[in-house]
C-alpha cells in the first residue's frame, strides 16, 4: 500500500473526478490533493514515492476522464494560486486564476489581453495548451512560467523552454504549472471591455455555450502554426469537415454533435465517458472516409475505460 505524505491541503482518496469536469462524466482517481499554498505543493511533490503517477487538472474544460477512473495522484490547484496582479504591461496570474477573470482584470488596467477572455478554463491550461484564439494564441504574450518540478523545486521557464506549438506545450515531467506571466500590447480599457462584450455575443451565437461541453472537439485540420500571424494556414476547419461527413447532430448514447455548432462535443444529460469518446471516434473514422483527413483530439482523454 503506498503511503502518501502528510499535508496541510486536502488530500481525498478514491475521489470521483465526475463533477470537476466540464462534461460531468468521469470515475475516480486514486487521490485528489489540494494543496494549501506552494510550500505545501513543494513537500508533498518532493516526498511523494516516485512511482505514484501525478496529473495536474485544471478547471476540467477541456477534459475527458474515462469512466474506469485515473490511477494516479490528481493534483487540483485552487485559493492561494489564483491572484493576479498587473505591473505595466505585463500581468501574472496564479495557474487556478481563469482565464476570462485575466483578460477582464487586465483590460482594466489597459492591457489587452482580450483573447483570453472567452476560452474556458484556467491559465494553467492556457499555457499547457497553447490557447488561442483570434488569431492570437498563449504563445505570442507569454514571458515567463513557474513550475514546481516532481522534485520539489520551484523553478522558471522561459518560452522558448515550453516548445509551443499549435494546442500543444512541453513542460517537464511530473512538473505542476503554479504561475505564469503575460505581457500585452496597450490599450484603452473601455475599447478592451468592448470589444470582449462582442466576442462574448459572437461566441454565444455560434456555440453551444449552454450546453455541457469541452470546447472545440478536434483542432482544425490546417493548424500547424502557434504563431497567430497572418502566415498561418486556417483553409480548412475541423466544423467543415465534420458537416460534410454528415456528422452534424449524430448521437451515441447520451453524447451528441452538437447541432449548433459540430466540432462540440455535448453530454445531453446522461452520457458516460465511453458515449463522448466513442462518438468522437464514430466523427473521426466518418471524417477519415469522406475526406481522407485524420481529425486530431482537442480535447483530452485520460483514464481507464470501465472494465466490462
Amino acid at each position: 500500500m503506498t503511503v502518501l505524505p502528510v499535508t496541510r491541503g486536502k488530500l481525498s482518496e478514491n475521489r470521483s473526478l465526475s463533477d470537476l469536469t466540464w462534461l460531468r462524466v468521469g470515475g475516480p482517481a486514486d487521490y485528489l490533493f489540494q494543496p494549501a499554498d506552494i510550500e505545501d505543493l513543494q513537500g508533498f511533490l518532493r516526498e511523494l514515492p516516485d512511482d505514484v503517477v501525478i496529473f495536474p487538472m485544471g478547471v476540467g474544460s477541456n477534459l475527458i476522464v474515462r469512466d474506469g477512473g485515473l490511477r494516479a495522484v490528481v493534483i487540483r490547484l485552487g485559493r492561494g494560486f489564483n491572484g493576479i496582479e498587473v505591473e505595466g504591461t505585463k500581468v501574472t496570474a496564479g495557474a487556478a486564476a481563469l482565464d476570462a477573470h485575466v483578460a477582464r482584470k487586465a483590460a482594466d488596467a489597459g492591457v489587452d489581453l482580450t483573447f483570453l477572455r472567452t476560452i474556458p478554463g484556467s491559465i494553467g491550461g492556457a499555457v499547457r495548451m497553447n490557447a488561442g484564439c483570434y488569431g492570437s494564441y498563449t504563445a505570442d504574450v507569454l514571458k515567463k512560467a513557474t513550475i514546481v518540478t516532481r522534485q520539489g523545486e520551484v523553478i522558471e521557464l522561459d518560452p522558448e523552454d515550453l516548445n509551443f506549438r499549435y494546442r500543444q506545450s512541453d513542460l517537464p515531467d511530473g512538473a505542476v504549472l503554479i504561475s505564469a506571466t503575460f505581457e500585452g500590447p496597450k490599450g484603452d480599457p473601455d475599447a478592451l471591455h468592448a470589444r470582449m462584450t462582442a466576442q462574448l455575443q459572437k461566441r454565444d451565437e455560434t456555440q453551444p455555450t449552454k450546453d455541457r461541453s469541452a470546447g472545440s472537439t478536434f483542432r482544425n485540420p490546417a493548424g500547424f502554426s502557434s504563431t497567430g500571424k497572418a502566415d498561418d494556414v486556417h483553409d480548412l476547419k475541423a466544423w467543415k469537415v465534420i458537416d460534410d461527413a454528415g456528422m452534424r447532430g449524430a448521437k451515441k448514447g447520451g453524447a451528441q454533435m452538437s447541432p449548433k455548432h459540430s466540432n462540440f462535443l455535448i453530454n445531453t444529460g446522461e452520457a458516460t465517458a465511453a458515449d463522448l469518446e466513442g462518438l468522437g471516434e464514430e466523427v473521426r473514422k466518418k471524417v477519415y472516409e469522406t475526406s481522407g483527413i485524420t481529425l486530431e483530439w482537442e480535447i483530452m482523454r485520460v483514464g481507464d475505460p470501465l472494465k466490462e
